[in-house]
């Protein structure tokens, strides 16, 4: 099993140019490629702000080229990437199209976009057919993630858009594209309140099931923290993805972990992540 992690979080500190070298010098086989700052959103306003990024620039390609060509030189290649969020906002979706030309000239086969929280199977499902067919022409696949809610009352997660293994089934069948495919996040399926548990999920979602978002949590809080430190039981995780025949990549997305850690020090946090994501795959043998 191939190991990736995504760079966003790394990125905050070093640049995503320095986050791809450290990705790959630390063990990883492939790194995800975190779009986010291509849209900087005002949560409060629900607009987007002004935006310096190069992802936001008209020179965004040759960005993602500059990666991916420093991912190569470094034996590493970009396995899947992650779009802006929240898909709620029109001016996020506006985003899409450039999200998976970056996906496609880094490198990457995968690109996850989020359906929208409080939305139906097919209200999602018109959503991404309006970016299916240019992601096929671009040879991308586009995966659907599992959501949640937070409910205030109990003070736990709830409902949303994919976070049983119902709801994803529904969505991904509403869109019946094969290029539209399932990216479970362990640590969302873990939450309480939230759905069905990653096993469950697993097993449901089989070959539908092309690309994974994994942390640890305290199946409560959705912490985004390495493997191995917290409550989820990832001898299950493995045995059911074993059982389904998963082929996919082992893509960490412990984000949070790594807001501990300073420019002097992220290096460490980064091979502590590949350490981690590597006995996940050795659990596989």
């Amino acid at each position: 099993m191939k190991i990736s992690t995504e760079i966003g979080s790394a990125a905050v500190v070093t640049g995503e140019e320095r986050a791809v070298e450290l990705v790959a010098k630390a063990g990883f086989d492939a790194w995800d490629f975190s779009m986010m700052p291509m849209c900087r959103y005002d949560w409060n306003r629900k607009v987007l702000v002004e935006n310096y990024h190069p992802l936001a620039s008209n020179n965004y390609l040759a960005f993602a080229r500059r990666l991916k060509k420093i991912g190569n030189d470094n034996g590493i290649e970009c396995n899947q990437s992650h779009a802006p969020f929240p898909s709620s906002s029109p001016d996020i979706r506006s985003y899409y199209k450039r999200a998976v030309e970056c996906t496609a000239e880094a490198g990457g086969k995968i690109c996850v976009i989020h359906p929208d929280n409080n939305k139906s199977a097919e209200e999602n499902a018109e959503m991404y057919m309006e970016v299916l067919p240019f992601a096929r022409a671009c040879g991308i696949k586009i995966a659907a993630e599992n959501m949640w809610n937070w409910d205030d009352v109990k003070n736990e997660a709830s409902f949303a858009a994919c976070s049983t293994s119902e709801s994803f089934i529904e969505h991904i069948d509403a869109v019946n594209d094969e290029c539209f495919v399932a990216c479970l996040d362990i640590g969302h399926a873990e939450m309480r309140g939230a759905g069905s548990g990653a096993g469950a999920m697993i097993y449901a979602l089989k070959d539908r099931l092309q690309a994974l978002h994994i942390h640890d949590n305290d199946r409560w809080h959705d912490l985004h923290q390495i493997p191995f430190s917290m409550s989820i039981d990832f001898n299950a995780v493995v045995k059911a993805l074993k059982d389904i025949g998963y082929q996919g990549y082992l893509t960490l997305e412990a984000d949070q972990y790594l807001q501990k850690y300073s420019e002097d020090s992220i290096f460490k946090g980064i091979k502590n992540l590949a350490s981690a994501a590597g006995r996940l795959a050795e659990m596989f043998k």
